[in-house]
This record gives structure tokens, C-alpha cells and sequence, in this order.
């Protein structure tokens, strides 16, 4: 398959004014950032779903009891600090000054207990940090504890590194398998509702009443001064209209332009390329455990000698190849990243070999359902290599392209494929989820209480409960050896390299703070 099939229409692009934008110039309006993201934000709760899109939203809207800096380590940010008893065994939390909700009332307790309950019953670290606890119970307005059943020294690094997001109590106390049907938070940008087109647009306001935090920004750390007074997203049709439009000033950056488009901004002096998200993401084909036919291991192995990682690379980045690299399950560059198991991708490729274990799998000519977005042109390139790979090997597909959205919908189904489930979709996962077997969704073996899939593996579930037992970097090291040689065995996804993804933006903006996602605290528009 080549590439410009995937991608057609990027050569096309040139520096003439956007097809149906209107006039006059949407960028001009008097300090808003006008902003292209990813994809529409359908679903704007945070915790209900583990889309990209909806954590960026998240982080403009609500904030976080502590907050990853730069170094990946987890820094306080709406508590003021914590005392810990000498047995391990209590955390006391106590939220800093000035906290308040977008309609006026302060932060409280009972704010906090609820919206950590919630979040750890859909957040994979947050199931693990609520198995090890006895109960969280208020101290005061402002102060509430953990009692936990065992030692657990990332407590911090759970709450701020896994989109733990504050919500008001009766919000909070929302169904977490139910979307909340409010959206008041207590961080430096308001989400106007009113203006919440889905499909088209979402616009966020500056919140005077949120009081930043002394220290200099550090990704999801330090002061979040906000310095715009409104932040517009444009959900714009395809990336030949995005491009004109950020080359035209009508938009004043574009979350993830495609890679073609790369040397034409290079050139251009209004336009910065910058990587803030240097953990990138993992390229994932998802997989349903519970249909036929990937509800069968020996099947899904059977892909393994036909997969070329370096092709799903190609056809995503294209001559921007320094940009990716092929990767196991774990986050290249992360202290976990290993080479366990990994000659299974990196030996010779060999699809006759794969047809032949395919049909040894016990494979019955099923028809696998892949779901590729239509509107996201990275992950519709994995999903049509995707589809180019089960068919040269073999396995029947049915490739339905539709809009992120509906798909992000239909993945949330159990039923069968021909009640509107599925067997199989493309996405990406952002690189520091994915780093570490606390965080990382996709590898749970939890069943209906994991990722979308939902495959079920007790002895995956074992190592990373042993994982977070381990005195030390070796030995949680060694054990991520192991559920690496784990998940090529059972293959809970597959994954298909790692790239990171520059972003582009007028260069009157300045102050774009590095981040694993968008963030639009420290900028400012010139």
C-alpha cells in the first residue's frame, strides 16, 4: 500500500486563505487563541472516556490535586501539601488557599473524596491506588485522609499523572460509567457551553477568580497563568483546510499537522514547528477479546511474523521518518522500554509464515469489523495498513471508516458485531500512559473493568500487582521484562511504532509549555 493513497490531497496544500472560513480573519479577534485541535471533542468528560481530546479539554477546564513537572515527577497543585504517618499507612491532603469553582464556591473536601472515587473506578492506576484503600475520609473543609491497607509511595504520582481531575461533589458523585452532564471546574479557563458545537467548535474563557500557584510552569505543574483571554477550538474538515488556514493567519495553531505539510511550514516565517510532547505515542491497533475471531490467542499471534512495524511508520510520518521508531509495549526512552521478546518483531518478515499459523489457529474465515477515523489522518493510516496486513495473511475484514466520535461511541459496545460492536479499531496512546505498567490501560487484564477490548489475563494482572510491590527500579524492571514476554503471548493490543508529532503555530504565540498533551496556561498572543 503507499502512503500518498492514505494521504491524498497534501500536496494541494498552499498558502491561499481556507475553504469556508469566514471573514474577517477568525485569529484577529482581540487576545483569542484560535486552535485546530485533533479531532471534535464529542465527549467532553475526562474520566467516562480515554480520548486524547477530552484530556485536553480536562486540563483547561478542572484541575488536579498534584501535577507531573518536567522530570515526570509529581509536584502538589491544588493541595498545598501532605504529611504521611510513620507505619506508610495515612495520607493526609490539604488543599492550598484560594481554590474555588467557576460559579463562585470554593473547593472542598467533599469535592475531592467523590472525584477520586469516581476516577478510580475508570483509571487504571486509580483501580490499583483504590484497591490499597481501606476508605479516604474528610478531615475538614479543607484537609482529608487516605488509609490505606498497604504502603503505597506513589500516591502522588497516581493522582497527578493520570488526568485525577477535581470535580464539584455532585458532579462527582456522577455514575462513572455515565457522562456528567455539567462542566464546572476550578481551573484557569471556563468552558462555555453555550458556544459547544459538536462537530464544529468549543470555546473556553479566561477564569479570573483562579488563584496560580508561585512556581514557574512545568508541564502539568507550577503556575497556571492564564494571559488569553479566550481560547477557540475550529474543527475544520480535512488537513489541506487547516494548513491554508494557519498559513493564512485564520487559525493560531494546529494540534498535530500531518507530516507532508512539514517542510512547507520550515519555510515559512510567521510558522514554528515545535515537539512539546517528547514521550509521543504508541501506534495501537485495539483488539475485542471477547468476539470471535481475536477472542482467540493463537490467532492473534499469528499476526506477529507478517507485522512490519517500520510500514505502519512509513505510512504515517512519511519522509519525516526521524520522527518514529519501532517500539514493545512499553514507551521508548522510559525506564520500563526493553527488548524482552522483541525478536518477534524485529526478525525477518514472513507473511507465508503467518498465513500457515493462521490456519493452524483455528481461524473460521470470520469477518473481522475494523473501525478506521475518518477525521484523524494518522490513525486512518494505521487502520488501512491495519487492514492491508489481515488480509494478506489471510483474515476476512469489513473496514468502516467513520468520524473519531462515532467510533469512540461504538468501541464503548459489548455487543455483537452485528448489533453495532466491532472487532478491531485504530488510535494512538499518548507515550506516558503507556511508560509504566501502573498507568498503562491498555495492558490491564481486568476485563470489563479495562481498556476497550477488555481482555481477560490473571497472570498479567499478578506481574503488575507485583510491579507495584517492587522495593526498586530493577526489580520493577525485571518484572516489566516479563509482562512484556506476557503481552506477546496474550496480546492485549498491538502495537505499531512510536512517533512523535510536531506541532505548529503562529509565531506571535509564545510560552507554549511542554506537555504530554495541548495545555494553554503561560501562552501568550502577540
Amino acid at each position: 500500500m503507499k502512503r500518498r493513497q492514505v494521504l491524498q490531497g497534501a500536496a494541494a496544500i498552499t498558502a491561499t486563505s481556507a475553504v469556508g472560513l469566514a471573514r474577517p480573519a477568525l485569529a484577529q479577534k482581540n487576545n483569542t487563541l484560535i486552535f485546530a485541535p485533533q479531532t471534535d471533542l464529542a465527549n467532553p468528560d475526562p474520566i467516562w472516556t480515554t480520548a486524547t481530546i477530552a484530556t485536553i479539554h480536562g486540563y483547561l477546564v478542572w484541575d488536579t490535586l498534584y501535577g507531573l513537572n518536567d522530570k515526570l515527577l509529581p509536584q502538589p497543585q491544588m493541595v498545598g501539601g501532605h504529611e504521611v504517618s510513620s507505619d506508610g499507612l495515612t495520607w493526609k491532603l490539604t488543599l492550598r488557599d484560594g481554590l474555588k469553582w467557576h460559579d463562585g464556591a470554593p473547593v472542598r473536601s467533599d469535592d475531592c473524596i467523590p472525584s477520586i472515587q469516581r476516577w478510580g473506578k475508570r483509571n487504571t492506576f486509580g483501580q490499583m491506588l483504590m484497591s490499597v484503600t481501606n476508605d479516604i475520609t474528610k478531615v475538614d473543609d479543607k484537609s482529608f485522609e487516605f488509609h490505606l491497607k498497604k504502603r503505597f509511595a506513589q500516591l502522588p504520582y497516581a493522582l497527578g499523572a493520570n488526568g485525577c481531575f477535581i470535580m464539584p461533589e455532585r458532579m462527582a458523585k456522577t455514575d462513572p460509567f455515565k457522562q456528567i452532564s455539567e462542566y464546572v471546574g476550578s481551573g484557569p479557563f471556563k468552558f462555555i457551553r453555550k458556544d459547544w458545537v459538536s462537530g464544529a467548535s468549543a470555546a473556553y474563557e479566561k477564569f479570573d477568580g483562579y488563584v496560580p500557584r508561585s512556581e514557574p510552569p512545568s508541564m502539568w505543574s507550577g503556575g497556571k497563568h492564564a494571559y488569553i483571554d479566550r481560547v477557540e477550538w475550529h474543527v475544520l474538515p480535512d488537513p489541506a483546510t487547516k494548513a491554508a488556514a494557519l498559513q493564512a493567519g485564520e487559525i493560531d495553531w494546529w494540534e498535530n499537522p500531518i507530516y507532508d505539510v512539514l517542510p512547507t511550514f520550515e519555510k515559512d516565517p510567521n510558522i514554528r514547528i515545535h515537539v512539546i510532547n517528547t514521550l509521543g505515542v504508541i501506534g495501537v491497533i485495539g483488539i475485542n477479546h471477547t468476539l470471535p475471531p481475536f477472542d482467540n490467542p493463537k490467532l492473534l499471534r499469528a499476526i506477529w511474523p507478517a507485522l512490519n512495524q517500520q510500514d505502519f511508520i512509513d505510512i504515517v510520518l512519511g519522509d519525516q521518518k526521524k520522527y518514529g521508531r519501532p517500539c514493545g509495549f512499553f514507551t521508548p526512552g522510559s525506564p520500563y522500554a526493553n527488548d524482552a521478546g522483541m525478536e518477534v518483531l524485529n526478525g525477518p518478515r514472513d507473511v507465508e509464515k503467518a498465513k500457515k499459523l493462521v490456519a493452524e489457529s483455528g481461524y473460521k474465515g470470520e469477518t473481522v469489523l475494523l473501525m478506521s477515523p475518518s477525521d484523524q489522518p494518522q490513525l486512518q493510516a494505521i487502520a488501512q495498513m491495519a487492514n492491508a496486513l489481515f488480509q494478506s495473511i489471510g483474515i476476512k475484514t469489513d473496514y468502516q471508516s467513520m468520524d473519531w466520535g462515532t467510533l469512540v461511541g461504538r468501541r464503548a459496545s459489548h455487543k455483537p458485531v452485528a448489533d453495532g460492536g466491532w472487532n478491531a479499531f485504530a488510535t494512538t496512546w499518548s507515550g506516558l500512559p503507556v511508560s509504566n505498567p501502573g498507568s498503562s490501560f491498555p495492558l490491564r487484564g481486568n476485563g470489563a473493568g479495562g481498556w476497550f477490548g477488555w481482555p481477560v489475563d490473571e497472570k498479567m494482572e499478578q506481574l503488575r500487582d507485583a510491579w507495584f510491590d517492587a522495593p526498586d527500579l530493577a526489580s520493577q524492571q525485571k518484572i516489566c521484562r516479563d509482562i512484556q514476554l506476557r503481552a506477546f503471548e496474550n496480546v492485549p493490543f498491538i502495537p505499531t511504532g512510536h512517533w512523535t508529532t510536531p506541532t505548529a503555530f503562529r509565531k506571535n504565540i509564545t510560552g507554549m509549555v511542554d506537555a504530554p498533551s495541548a495545555v494553554f496556561w503561560n501562552i501568550k498572543k502577540g
